[in-house]
């Protein structure tokens, strides 16, 4: 995978391209990163890439030369792709692992990332794919959020995490939150570790955290069941939760 991302401050990606994961993914083969100051692709001689917004108001509003300009250079850099341009904005669709996992089965992904009140509309309408928010909160700019979708879209992959199964079990992947995990010691300052995780039985270990993870969806994102089709197993164990409410 391509990542490009056309952003004032280039900067700020540095350091967590250069750690962790991400790193190891770029050094697999895996994935490419290419942060761009798409202020180089202007033709205002000031090297300005915003402007008042017509009608008046506060704030400024980027210009749509400098990133047509840009995302035209980058699809011209790879003709054999069709990339998907991504808008950070806190007015996109709310970015969910379904998304994380659609957008990973792409080649080449090129983020837009503002710092100013907003974007030329002509930029959402005719050279975006899709318009992505990481929450209902406004942040300085888009960079943060670019990060947050990077991160989880480059984890799932293939080859990026030493274990291929630990993406498909994570929450979200399944619909449901993750049950809970354990490692050693098996008493710590008095709690114990559930007696089904060390029994070596893996059907009874499975059927608990299927279990455990459901209890956990019910109990803190009820909201995510109203999305599913439930068992009729677990409809019984929702409502065994229900009665005990």
């Amino acid at each position: 995978m391509h990542i490009d991302i056309l952003t004032l401050f280039p900067e700020m990606f540095h350091g967590v391209f250069n750690s962790s994961i991400l790193k190891k993914a770029e050094e697999n083969n895996a994935v490419q990163y290419n942060p761009i100051n798409f202020r180089d692709y202007t033709d205002n001689k000031h090297q300005k890439v915003d402007d008042y917004p017509y009608g008046g108001g506060a704030g400024m509003v980027l210009a749509p030369q400098p990133l047509f300009d840009a995302v035209d250079h980058l699809k011209e850099q790879r003709k054999n792709t069709a990339p998907r341009v991504i808008l950070m904005c806190p007015q996109g669709e709310p970015y969910t692992q379904e998304k994380a996992e659609e957008l990973s089965e792409e080649d080449h992904l090129i983020f837009i990332c503002g710092h100013y009140e907003g974007y030329d509309e002509r930029i959402r309408t005719h050279l975006v794919t899709d318009e992505i928010s990481i929450g209902d909160y406004v942040l300085t700019g888009g960079e943060l959020g670019a990060m947050v979708v990077i991160d989880s879209v480059v984890r799932l992959l293939p080859g990026v995490l030493g274990n291929n199964e630990s993406a498909i079990k994570d929450s979200f992947s399944t619909g449901l939150l993750e049950h809970p995990h354990y490692t050693r010691p098996r008493e710590f300052r008095g709690l114990s570790v559930p007696d089904v995780v060390l029994s070596g039985n893996h059907q009874k270990i499975e059927e608990w955290r299927q279990k455990e993870s459901l209890k956990r969806t019910y109990e803190r994102r009820p909201d995510l069941l109203e999305k599913m089709e439930l068992t009729d197993e677990q409809k019984r164990w929702l409502q065994v939760w229900k009665n005990e409410k």
